[in-house]
């Protein structure tokens, strides 16, 4: 597959699902708009205090946790691929009146777009499977963090990838063995959406992810395993406190998020 063809599908992919997140409870913009963090403790755990810092926020989808950053008191810049997504992150942005940055680009691309250096470099859930090389991506994060600088990332556990949709079997290869094309029916975030898509993505088994960023100049130190996820996005769950969901028929026997923080040697 070329570079430029999964590029074309995704982009399109999430330019068709942005209105529709926009639109869901899960997303909950009204909630949003009024005030609400979009952050869960899994990632402010490891942010700590952010005020005055500067954070670049890759793959933001539509902003809302880089708004947030603003509503704390940082300076904050989000890149997405979808121009769709961009274009509704400003108006949200300027809807409410925050200085938050918004720039639409391919991820590895981001060098060619922004000139500049952050305190910390974000990214979460739903996020490394978009991309074939994971050190091309390790490169861009070490490229924009200062020196002693922050990269904090927090993501569904490559073991949630291996199986079908509905957790009964191990269906997919836990090691980057070649691309994943897959068509659609509605979307995590509003399941019976009349949306149709199709995705080409990658799973990366946890040692390629941490030594990406160990070759391009990052150290280390921390790495988190949860039991659950904050997010209601798959088959088969079952909320077992407030806002924590598990596979039903796993209990808490597989991971299902990891958290890193990794500071720039």
């Amino acid at each position: 597959m070329k570079e430029n063809d999964y590029i074309k599908i995704n982009k399109q992919t999430w330019n068709n699902k942005t209105d529709v997140h926009i639109a869901s409870e899960f997303y909950d913009m009204q909630g949003f708009l009024d005030g609400k963090s979009t952050l869960n403790s899994i990632e402010l755990e490891l942010l700590g205090n952010i005020k005055g810092k500067s954070i670049l926020h890759l793959q933001c989808h539509f902003g809302q946790d880089t708004m947030t950053f603003s509503r704390m008191g940082a300076k904050a810049t989000g890149v997405d691929l979808s121009d769709k997504a961009i274009e509704r992150a400003r108006e949200f942005a300027s809807k409410l009146n925050l200085d938050t940055s918004f720039v639409c680009c391919d991820i590895y691309d981001t060098p060619n777009y922004i000139d500049e250096k952050f305190d910390v470099v974000f990214t979460s859930y739903g996020t490394i499977g978009w991309f074939p090389d994971l050190d091309k991506w390790a490169k861009v994060i070490s490229h924009f963090l200062k020196p002693e600088g922050k990269f904090i990332m927090a993501d569904f556990h490559p073991v949630v990838w291996m199986y079908d949709n509905d957790f009964k079997e191990v269906f997919y290869n836990y090691f980057n063995v070649e691309p994943i094309i897959e068509n659609e029916e509605g979307t995590y975030a509003d399941k019976e959406a009349e949306i149709s898509t199709q995705t080409t993505t990658w799973n990366h088994p946890t040692s390629e992810l941490l030594n990406s960023l160990i070759n391009n100049g990052l150290e280390i130190n921390c790495f988190n395993e949860y039991d659950y996820s904050p997010y209601n996005c798959f088959n088969q769950t079952e909320e077992f406190e407030p806002n924590k969901f598990r596979i039903k028929h796993f209990g808490n026997k597989i991971p299902m998020v990891y958290s890193i923080k990794a500071s720039k040697k």
